[in-house]
């Protein structure tokens, strides 16, 4: 799974001092991935900059290498700011969440959307995107979706009942998409329940997305019309998952929801 976006000079920075830190204590990149349980591509890739360094990996890091609390010291400058103005610090964050839970009002989440109907909603942003980028975003859309096939991260999906009744592009396509929810609700990580359109005053504030790393850190995220929000403040995380937990109470558990999906595709 791949994501292209900027390098932060945070990251560039930090992954530099890992290694000068590592080299002057002597301790292999092996000996320092063993500590941490990652791979040894992971740690080249975080001190080359490529890759945000996870909090954990730097706390290992301080106490192998006798930093004394200078590679923690860190730590603060990785946090994403309390309300950046794109997404690109989501798509970082939902590489390394371990649990990913979801609301979509109006449309599929993209995780789970089909090629064409990814097709079909980013290509029909407006004002209109140059087909370059609409190709780019597509292509990235289909390559985070290998996060699915990662049995030990959970995936918890709450859609609305507009997403899944009505179509954007073709009738046919949208039967396609349907039976694609389907399959992606087999699987043991991911639960998918449906919204029914009567009793959500508490959905009508539009999407919302959860996220837990592997640190524990939980964070909300949220788009809207004029740009994106990710905040770590624990208030409006907390304000967020009240509203989240109250929609999947207000869902049809799963059996229900692959029901109601499957009704709905044989209707198409």
């Amino acid at each position: 799974m791949t994501y292209t976006r900027p390098r932060p000079m945070a990251w560039q920075y930090c992954g530099e001092q890992i290694k000068l830190w590592r080299n002057l204590a002597g301790v292999s990149r092996e000996t320092l991935a063993q500590e941490a349980g990652y791979g040894c591509d992971t740690i080249a890739s975080v001190e080359q900059g490529r890759r945000r360094p996870a909090i954990h990996l730097l706390r290992i890091a301080d106490q192998l290498c006798g930093a004394k609390g200078l590679l923690r010291a860190a730590e603060k400058y990785l946090e994403p700011e309390p309300l950046p103005e794109c997404h690109h610090d989501y798509m970082q964050y939902e590489t390394e969440a371990i649990v990913i839970s979801s609301y979509q009002p109006l449309i599929i989440p993209g995780l789970l959307q089909t090629e064409e109907y990814a097709q079909a909603q980013i290509g029909g942003y407006w004002p209109p995107l140059d087909e370059q980028t609409v190709e780019e975003r597509v292509a990235n859309r289909m390559n985070r979706q290998a996060l699915l096939d990662d049995q030990t991260r959970v995936f918890n999906y709450v859609i609305g009942e507009p997403a899944l009744r009505f179509p954007i592009a073709s009738q046919e396509q949208h039967r396609r998409q349907l039976h694609h929810l389907l399959e992606m609700s087999e699987r043991r990580n991911v639960t998918i329940q449906a919204l029914r359109f009567g009793g959500i005053p508490g959905g009508n504030e539009g999407s919302l997305i959860l996220l837990e790393t592997l640190e524990h850190k939980h964070l909300a995220y949220q788009e809207g019309h004029l740009g994106a929000a990710l905040t770590t403040d624990p208030g409006k995380v907390s304000k967020a998952t009240q509203r989240l937990a109250r929609l999947t109470q207000q869902a049809m558990n799963s059996v229900e929801s692959t029901c109601f999906i499957k009704e709905l595709a044989d209707t198409q």
